[in-house]
């Protein structure tokens, strides 16, 4: 199934059926009177969330979800039937956004999740409304209430614990591959992934979730290589993980090429909780190790972790480094929502 994180919908509710004008010609029946019944109300479209998609891929297939129009209203104070809702089924991490693609309408974080997108149209009323003591033959109805017309953008953000950045080459599908049952595409060229790929990683026990998305170079953020647009899945991390290829001549040139595209982005990304881990290191002796990791150091402003995704050696450390800052950001979170509000008169 090809992987779409981002989609354009035409969506529209359904029209409010029209109030009718009838009136009662019964046989027998002396007195008549109106009796013309209400239209029905137009169907809504909604948009839920639902287990087992992970993917927008549904709606590059159909586009336009028009809901039915409510039934006129009939005679005998027959009310017409309603219209139909129509349901968009999206996966969970789904963003629904205004046409300008900026202003967030909705972000659904949970399965069963359900949200009004346009409201069907009221039905309007029948002649029977308009009766009054010095109006007994009303011969007037409304018309039914249009329905909302509108185009709105799906945005998918994957639900991940942990997030894999680094140059493309860096060895983050090697590394995913290695830590969880996820199996990424593995090449010797660059931009190997093109999709993120999620994999549940187990470490002492425990596990969580870890997103590797497609490698950034310099300028991403102006829309060079892949660009910048796969960052979005990682903004929902508790930390991120950042690869620097250890055989590289420039190994602090790198690590500020990741940094300046996540500052560059926004979005409180490049404030994120950070493991930084030089990978390959198979490839070096002692003596280059230790240079590539003061150099590392130097330039993070911090510890780095040593590692081989190929050979496993370091990966156990990589991973319960991660797992404990998802526990600390966890703990964090807990804290901030069992705090009260401040009292105020």
């Amino acid at each position: 199934m090809k992987f779409l994180d981002l989609a354009k919908v035409h969506i529209r509710s359904g029209a409010g059926g029209a109030g009718c004008v009838s009136f009662r010609r019964e046989k027998y029946i002396e007195f008549g009177g109106p009796d013309g019944g209400d239209g029905g109300g137009g169907g809504s479209v909604w948009a839920e969330v639902v287990d087992g998609l992970n993917t927008l891929i549904d709606f590059r297939y159909q586009q336009h979800f028009f809901a039915q129009n409510g039934q006129p209203g009939r005679g005998q104070q027959r009310t017409g039937r309603d219209g139909e809702d129509i349901v968009l089924r999206v996966p969970v991490g789904t963003e629904i956004l205004d046409e300008d693609e900026e202003t967030v309408l909705a972000d659904l974080t949970e399965v069963g999740t359900r949200v009004l997108l346009a409201k069907g149209g009221n039905g309007g009323w029948g002649n029977l409304h308009f009766k009054t003591s010095t109006n007994q033959a009303p011969r007037r109805a409304n018309p039914g209430q249009e329905g909302v017309e509108r185009t709105l953008w799906l945005r998918l953000k994957l639900i991940a614990d942990a997030g894999l950045l680094g140059l493309p080459n860096a060895g983050k599908s090697t590394f995913l591959a290695a830590s969880s049952n996820a199996r990424p595409k593995i090449a010797d060229y660059p931009f190997t992934t093109l999709h993120p790929n999620l994999g549940v990683v187990g470490v002492d026990g425990a596990e969580f979730v870890m997103a590797d998305i497609p490698g950034l170079i310099a300028g991403a953020h102006e829309g060079r290589g892949i660009g910048d647009r796969f960052l979005g899945h990682v903004e929902r991390c508790s930390v991120l993980l950042h690869l620097v290829d250890a055989t590289s001549e420039d190994l602090a040139g790198d690590y500020r090429t990741i940094i300046d595209e996540l500052e560059a982005y926004g979005g409180h990304l490049a404030e994120k909780p950070r493991v930084t881990a030089l990978n390959k290191v198979d490839a070096l002796d002692d003596e280059m190790r230790a240079e590539a990791k003061a150099e590392l150091e130097q330039a993070a402003g911090g510890p780095v972790f040593m590692l081989s995704a190929v050979t496993g050696e370091g990966l156990a450390d990589v991973l319960r480094a991660v797992r404990a800052q998802i526990a600390e950001d966890r703990l964090r979170t807990t804290k901030a929502q069992e705090e009260p509000e401040p009292w105020q008169p």
